[in-house]
């Protein structure tokens, strides 16, 4: 599809405003889903990141890895268990979840950044006690419930030019180390940066009124609504935890919280720096 120079004109006149608007703000990405495991929305995500950084955003990159965490237990013939949705994490697993997190997970993301012109520093929560926590549940093992965020470790490398990169281990006040649910770690960052935004990258289009049909987005949600789309039905699923953290840092302080479709090339410029955005916002 060619793009006539007026239209290409008149896309960058568009972004302008958001630009000016974005500059020296904080904007916390929660990177995950789709995009984590197909190379050419790795590759879109990454040089939207570089995009954002060029024009002064401060970005924070928070990341899971649910399907390689798996695969590394298949590995190693330990069978994945789920209790409420949440992945159980006896001593092994927590092994096996720090290795892949902030190893090897973390530092690919690191050197792709990198690679696409970036600068990036990888940091898990054990880093400078960045992330605390205490047992969520102990039918969950070593999950964690996050008690402090240490902000300052990601402010000072956002002031030196750097994006954190942060995988979502935390510290135990005790010497243990917990799992923590990468979308509620993001909200929870987020709120303690001040920050803008957050965005939630998933598998979804966003918050649907019928799940089976993707036209019926709700584009914007004013955080009072919720309990009443609940019990409607229309939140439901695996979209109430992930709503539940968007709830929680418009309520901690982030301006606005989003949900986006991380299966669309380039959906984190689309949504900062058009006028229609993208996904379900939340405010």
């Amino acid at each position: 599809m060619q793009i006539a120079d007026r239209d290409r004109a008149q896309i960058l006149v568009q972004a302008l405003p958001y630009i000016q608007k974005y500059a020296g703000k904080t904007i916390v990405v929660k990177y995950g889903g789709n995009a984590m495991v197909n190379e050419e929305l790795k590759n879109a995500v990454m040089s939207d990141i570089v995009l954002m950084q060029l024009v002064g955003i401060n970005v924070v990159l928070v990341h899971g890895g649910g399907p390689e965490i798996s695969a590394m237990l298949k590995k190693i013939g330990k069978e994945s268990r789920f209790v409420k949705g949440m992945r159980y994490t006896d001593q092994e697993t927590m092994d096996i979840v720090q290795q892949v997190l902030a190893g090897k997970v973390n530092k690919d993301l690191v050197q792709r950044l990198e690679d696409a012109g970036g600068k990036a520093v990888g940091l898990c929560g054990l880093d400078g006690s960045l992330l605390k926590a205490d047992q969520l549940d102990t039918q969950l093992g070593f999950v964690g419930e996050i008690r402090e965020v240490n902000a300052e470790i990601l402010q000072n490398a956002s002031a030196n030019g750097y994006v954190p990169i942060v995988s979502t281990v935390a510290a135990g006040y005790h010497g243990e180390v917990f799992n923590i649910n990468a979308d509620v770690a993001a909200a929870r960052i987020a709120a303690s940066l001040g920050a803008m935004k957050l965005i939630l990258m998933t598998d979804v289009r966003g918050l649907l009124r019928d799940k089976e049909d993707e036209s019926t987005l709700i584009p914007v949600v004013n955080v009072s609504d919720v309990s009443r789309l609940k019990k409607e039905g229309i939140i439901s699923g695996g979209m109430i935890p992930k709503i539940d953290c968007c709830v929680d840092a418009v309520r901690r302080g982030v301006g606005r919280a989003h949900i986006i479709d991380g299966r669309t090339p380039h959906s984190i410029l689309v949504e900062l720096f058009t006028d229609e955005g993208i996904g379900t916002m939340f405010y």
